[in-house]
């Protein structure tokens, strides 16, 4: 997988994965992360997401996995007390070259962009896959259950969905994230199926 561009990002670490065209909801209150939402905003530009490896959300910076997702803020509003509510979607992943902590705690890193992945139709032994996520998205009442009917038939768009839905640990949707064959994530999300199946 080839980068597209290298570039400095801000990252916010959190303790789940963001995937390419995935929602993602957040409440702001520390200083550092108003600092970054006002600089996405000032610039039009995205901020990092990446899974924490160590540490946590707040407090002292935490050390983040090489692999993450653009997230590009689409939505704003107040919460309770106040705080700060965005939504931002998931864009391109990216792999951090190198980082730095500014003085008030924000990790910036200078990373390369991963191209999106080329669309491919999911191959007939799959087929039972984007069945069991459309039932998966109305069960759970999640808005990407109205997407294009065709988004089911697009083997990385229904890999990262149900990466996001199924009850995977935390490491095994970063391996989601980090695995570059669309059809090598189906594979892994098949075999992962049995665990998830009541008795």
């Amino acid at each position: 997988m080839g980068a597209a561009d290298r570039n400095d990002l801000p990252l916010f670490p959190l303790s789940n994965v963001l995937f390419p065209g995935g929602v993602l909801r957040l409440r702001i209150f520390e200083p550092r992360y108003l600092d970054l939402v006002r600089e996405c905003c000032r610039d039009g530009s995205g901020f990092g997401v990446c899974l924490i490896i160590e540490g946590s959300e707040v407090g002292a910076p935490a050390v983040p996995a090489a692999i993450g997702t653009v997230a590009r803020i689409t939505d704003f509003y107040t919460l309770e007390r106040g705080l700060l509510g965005i939504t931002a979607e998931g864009g391109e992943r990216f792999r951090v070259e190198r980082t730095r902590v500014r003085d008030n705690g924000l990790i910036r890193s200078e990373v390369s962009r991963w191209e999106p992945e080329a669309s491919q139709p999911v191959p007939a032994e799959f087929g039972l896959l984007p069945v069991i996520l459309d039932r998966l998205l109305a069960q759970m009442n999640l808005p990407a259950r109205n997407e294009d009917r065709r988004c089911f038939d697009d083997a990385s768009w229904v890999g990262f969905r149900l990466a996001e839905v199924l009850p995977l640990a935390t490491d095994e949707r970063q391996q989601m994230l980090e695995t570059t064959d669309p059809l090598q994530r189906l594979t892994l999300l098949r075999d992962a199926l049995p665990r998830f199946q009541r008795e």
